[in-house]
């Protein structure tokens, strides 16, 4: 579940001062403000606080639980990867060829933000996901992951930095991951970001396509990292003290492209790429634990041929489900928005090579079912519930950021 941040008291009082302007829908989605009188300030969102409604939504896709239609907000936008709500507005979204830009009241400016780190944006790598720290009102912390350079190739690494709005730039950058080895393949960077309900940082690097390096602790590829929010490591990770790198959280996972935080129970779900064949949606219940890849899949090699003929062994976990063949999933999100009462709870996944949105329904950690919608509408890399309460996403095949606005 993408957070509600806590905003500083200034904003609160800007917001309450301004006239309401746009459309009179009920305010729906809340979060608390603590103001300095350390009293609890509630603030709503507004359905037009980060983008206006528009006046006519255009055509109405149907599905199997309500219809809705979607609205584009951002256009002009390359190759986007990564999107971040501000609490006062603005957005910011990450091109992977390594440029961070802004939205400033609803409008994409010009001129990308300085202070970005230096990426090799070849291939699959480049400039990649971006979140806020869970109290970005306090601390004002931007988290991003991107491809670093350096001897040997490049290497997905993890920075944090503030924003200056006034010089419109990034400050006080601190890298606080650097993963190993740097190598000059060009994929399986991995790369999403999110924090749980307990603060800490989770963040994946894939194998960086080198299959069997995925079930070896003792690099950084494969694997879904935890730290805390500086970069140091929790003492009660599975590996500390033992055989492996302390960070690692969990392994044997090919290549991460979607993660979120279950609503209710505040675990973390991932998705990730297969080879031909075996996407998975995966739960993240076990530290320590091992997703068996390539000693199982079930998925082959982009010739056709056998990686292997066990998709299932002892020791390590199961999928929740997986897509045979491959949609290639990317960016997810859960749906707790009472917006879309319809899907709440489900498992919204971005689809690269199918072009559409996974819906998947879940009992508890079961799948149950899956719905594909607005099927062909290209590369979605990115799927957000933002603190408004909708849900966004990055289309790459056209560079638009786009809002699903359901329909009664």
């Amino acid at each position: 579940m993408k957070k509600l941040y806590t905003l500083p008291a200034f904003i609160v009082l800007i917001l309450l001062i301004m006239p309401i302007t746009g459309c009179s829908e009920s305010l729906e989605t809340d979060t608390d403000i603590n103001n300095d009188t350390d009293q609890e300030t509630e603030f709503q969102y507004s359905s037009d606080f980060y983008f206006p409604l528009p006046e006519d939504g255009g055509e109405v896709h149907q599905s199997e639980e309500m219809n809705f239609q979607v609205q584009t907000v951002v256009e002009g936008v390359d190759v986007p990867w990564g999107i971040a709500f501000l609490p006062d507005g603005s957005v910011l979204i990450t091109e992977r060829e390594g440029d961070l830009r802004m939205v400033r009241e609803g409008e994409l400016l010009d001129e990308p933000l300085g202070g970005v780190p230096e990426v090799v944006a070849e291939g699959q790598g480049g400039l990649l996901d971006i979140n806020l720290h869970p109290n970005y009102g306090e601390n004002g912390w931007i988290y991003m992951s991107y491809s670093k350079p350096g001897s040997g190739g490049s290497m997905t690494a993890i920075m944090r930095a503030k924003l200056d709005s006034d010089n419109h730039t990034l400050v006080d950058q601190e890298e606080i991951y650097v993963g190993q080895p740097f190598t000059n393949s060009r994929h399986h960077f991995g790369s999403r970001i999110e924090f749980d309900g307990d603060g800490y940082l989770y963040f994946s690097i894939g194998d960086r396509g080198d299959m069997d390096t995925a079930q070896d602790i003792s690099n950084s590829n494969g694997n879904l990292f935890r730290l805390y929010d500086d970069g140091s490591i929790p003492d009660d990770n599975p590996f500390v003290g033992r055989d492996g790198l302390d960070e690692i959280y969990a392994y044997g996972l090919r290549n991460i492209q979607g993660m979120d935080v279950h609503p209710e129970t505040g675990i973390i779900w991932t998705n990730l790429h297969g080879p031909r064949g075996g996407d998975e949606l995966n739960i993240h219940d076990k530290p320590g634990a091992n997703y068996g890849w390539p000693e199982i899949t079930h998925g082959v090699n982009y010739n056709g041929t056998e990686i292997t003929p066990d998709t299932a062994r002892a020791g390590m976990e199961q999928p929740v489900m997986h897509w045979t063949p491959s949609i290639a999933p990317s960016g997810m999100t859960f749906v707790s928005s009472d917006k879309y009462p319809a899907w709440n709870g489900n498992a919204l996944n971005g689809a690269l090579s199918f072009q559409l949105i996974s819906r998947i329904v879940l009992d508890g950690d079961e799948f149950v079912h899956e719905e594909r919608i607005l099927d062909g509408i290209g590369r979605i890399r990115d799927v957000h519930q933002a603190p408004d309460g909708y849900i966004y996403f990055s289309n790459e095949s056209n560079g638009t950021i786009n809002r699903i606005i359901p329909v009664d």
